[in-house]
């Protein structure tokens, strides 16, 4: 069976576990790296990427983390996720994690008090998804091997290039799994290739 974790350092982590549930698959809260060598595919949820960012330096997250990359296993950030994936943060001189081709800017939809709902269409996903932005970041810039899935008012919000997913929203916290449904059939192909 399919097992995909979710970072649980931080964040809307039980959330993503219902949500993974929903989708048919096992999904385990990681809070060691040793835990990571256990699951196909890994979640880094929302909160708040600075704190997020501590706290993978100080449980020595980091080069696992990479490790995990590097081993072709497919990852999925959402709002703060987004921002450790991100190879570039605007403002920032160094990335976190800095997988995927994407120059990020954190709250760029407002404070807390501007969260908002908004119907996106979701290449591959949905014509109409439902949304939830908090304090979210927007991808900026795209790299050339970046497929952007979506845009709310010109911004990108959405994309994937090649194992990594990436949005701004939360897709967690609706009883929408259509997204999360996405991720799991990226980490099943993935899964598929390295049986072959």
């Amino acid at each position: 069976m399919t097992k995909i974790g979710v970072l649980a350092l931080q964040g809307a982590v039980r959330e993503h576990i219902q949500s993974l549930e929903a989708c048919g698959v096992e999904a385990v809260a990681i809070k060691r790296k040793e835990e990571l060598q256990e699951v196909d595919g890994l979640i880094l949820p929302g909160g708040e990427s600075t704190t997020m960012r501590r706290l993978i330096d100080k449980y020595d997250f980091m080069d696992d983390l990479k490790a995990f990359a590097s081993s072709g296993k497919p990852m999925f950030g959402t709002c703060a996720g987004l921002i450790l994936l991100a190879k570039n943060i605007v403002g920032y001189d160094e990335p976190h994690l800095g997988l995927m081709d994407v120059t990020v800017e954190r709250n760029s939809f407002g404070r807390q008090v501007d969260s908002f709902e908004a119907d996106l269409a979701i290449t591959g996903v949905a014509d109409n998804f439902t949304a939830v932005f908090i304090r979210a970041p927007h991808i900026v810039e795209a790299g050339e091997n970046v497929e952007v899935l979506s845009k709310h008012n010109g911004r990108i919000v959405a994309a994937r290039e090649g194992q990594f997913l990436g949005c701004s929203f939360h897709p967690e916290l609706t009883e929408d799994h259509r997204l999360t449904a996405y991720f799991v059939k990226m980490v099943e192909e993935a899964k598929q290739k390295q049986l072959v």
